[in-house]
């Protein structure tokens, strides 16, 4: 038994327009989504100096620090469909230091005589911000995909 499809032409047609629509819509929502979930963990951050809290932000894309041998704390893609949100920069070196902290261990440089520094508790700061907001970014972006998918119909 076969099924015929009338106007498939156009349903092709709409589905091709679809693409640039909806990828224009999921990047809204995502620079949205990733800006909230860094103005949360900016909250969140310690703010002894306020460097680490500044160097909270979100990036449409791949992340890429001017300097390069900076650790930080990120979680993200790398291509165009998706926002990196971002901790530590050459200020705010010891993001993921106070997110994860840090186990006791022997002085390196001595300021302390070679001592025992005792180790630092983690301060989590970063993924509670992202848990907090994974689920509202996730209904964000597929309401973003049913507003395009809607526009592209309705032509």
């Amino acid at each position: 038994m076969a099924t015929k499809v009338e106007r498939l032409d156009r349903l092709k047609a709409k589905i091709a327009a679809m693409a640039p629509a909806a990828r224009a819509e999921i990047q809204k929502a995502l620079v949205e989504s990733g800006e909230e979930i860094a103005n949360l963990a900016r909250h969140l951050a310690p703010k002894k100096s306020g460097a680490l809290a500044r160097s909270i932000g979100s990036t449409l894309g791949a992340y890429t620090p001017d300097n390069s041998n900076v650790r930080g704390v990120s979680a993200g893609g790398g291509n165009d469909l998706s926002v990196t949100v971002h901790a530590g920069d050459e200020n705010a070196y010891y993001a993921a230091f106070v997110e994860f902290g840090t186990a006791p261990h022997r002085q390196k440089r001595n300021p302390f005589n070679g001592g025992e520094h005792p180790g630092s508790k983690a301060v989590p700061f970063f993924f509670p911000a992202y848990r907090a907001g994974k689920k509202r970014a996730k209904s964000r972006i597929a309401r973003a995909v049913n507003r395009a998918a809607k526009k592209v119909a309705s032509k």
